[in-house]
C-alpha cells in the first residue's frame, strides 16, 4: 500500500510553524513517492496506533506509559533554539512578572496549572522539580487543568494560576512568532533535561524502513532551508525507547519521596 497517514500535531502554533511542518511532510512524501491520506477523522491515540501510519510525533511520556512496545521510534529532532539543542529540550517554569515569588520553593501553596496529566513537559518534568519541595504529598493549594500549553500561558496572564511548566520548544516558537502570548511572564527556573519529542511509526516497520524514513526526513530538511529556519530543526537524530527511559526515572524518583501525583 502506497498511501499513509502523516501528521505533526505536537507543535501546531503559531501558524508559521504549522505551515512549515506541512511543507516538510509534503516534501517527505514526494521523496518517498507515496500518497498521503487525510487523517482528520483520527484522534491522536488512533493516529499513533494506525497501521497505515508513516510518521507522526508523540510526547515522550505517553510513548513510555501508553505506547511502549506498540510503535517504532524513528528519531527525535535536533533543535537549534534558545532552550532546546542537541536532541534535548526542557520545561520552563513560568510565572507572571508581577508575582512576588522568586524561588521555586516560594510557590508552595500557590495555584498550579497543567496542560494535561499525561504530558511530560507540563506534568512529569514539573513533578520532578517539585518533588523535593512537597510536604506530605502536596505542593500546590490548587491544580487546574488547561488542556494545552497555550491555555496554561493564558491562565498565567489572566492571573488564574501562579506557576506552569511549558515545553521549551513551544515557548521558543511563541516568543518568536507570537510574543504577545508570553508577554508579562518570566522564567522561574528550568526543568531537568528531556529528550525531544519522538517521531514514531507503526510497529510493523523494519529497521531498514525506519532508517529510510529518517533519512528522507533529513534530505527533505536539506532541500527546504526556510523550513529549517522556521522550525529550528537541524536534523532528525536516531532514537529508540531507551532514550526515553529517563522520563520514567524522573517519575520513579518523585514517587520514591512521596510525590507520585502532582498536587
Amino acid at each position: 500500500m502506497s498511501d499513509h497517514y502523516a501528521e505533526l500535531l505536537m507543535y501546531v502554533a503559531p501558524e508559521a510553524v504549522q505551515h512549515a511542518n506541512q511543507r516538510w511532510l509534503t516534501r517527505l512524501f514526494e521523496r518517498l513517492q507515496l500518497t498521503r491520506r487525510n487523517a482528520d477523522h483520527l484522534d491522536l491515540p488512533s493516529l499513533w496506533r494506525a497501521p497505515e501510519l508513516l510518521v507522526t510525533q508523540t510526547c515522550g511520556y505517553p510513548l513510555m506509559t501508553q505506547l511502549r512496545g506498540q510503535v517504532r521510534v524513528i528519531g527525535r529532532p535536533h533543535y537549534a533554539l534558545a532552550h532546546s539543542s542537541n536532541g534535548e529540550h526542557c520545561s520552563l517554569l513560568l510565572t507572571r512578572n508581577d508575582n512576588p515569588r522568586t524561588q521555586l520553593a516560594d510557590f508552595y501553596n500557590s495555584r498550579g496549572v497543567l496542560n494535561g496529566h499525561d504530558s511530560n513537559s507540563g506534568m512529569n518534568l514539573l513533578r520532578e522539580r517539585l518533588a523535593p519541595l512537597q510536604r506530605d504529598g502536596h505542593f500546590f493549594a490548587s491544580v487546574g487543568l488547561s488542556g494545552a500549553h497555550r491555555e496554561s500561558l493564558r491562565w498565567l496572564r489572566e492571573d488564574r494560576a501562579d506557576l506552569a511548566a511549558i515545553d521549551s520548544v513551544t515557548y521558543d516558537y511563541l516568543a518568536r512568532f507570537a510574543p504577545q502570548e508570553v508577554a508579562g511572564l518570566r522564567i522561574v527556573t528550568h526543568s531537568a533535561p528531556s529528550p525531544t519529542l519522538p517521531y514514531i511509526g507503526p510497529l510493523s516497520l523494519s529497521d531498514q524502513q525506519v532508517t529510510r524514513i529518517r533519512e528522507a526526513m533529513n534530505l527533505a530538511l536539506q532541500e527546504l532551508p526556510d523550513v529549517v529556519e522556521t522550525l529550528g530543526i537541524q536534523a532528525v537524530l536516531p532514537a529508540s525507547e531507551d532514550h526515553y527511559q529517563v522520563l520514567l526515572d524522573y517519575q520513579q524518583r518523585a514517587a520514591s519521596i512521596g510525590y507520585s501525583k502532582l498536587q
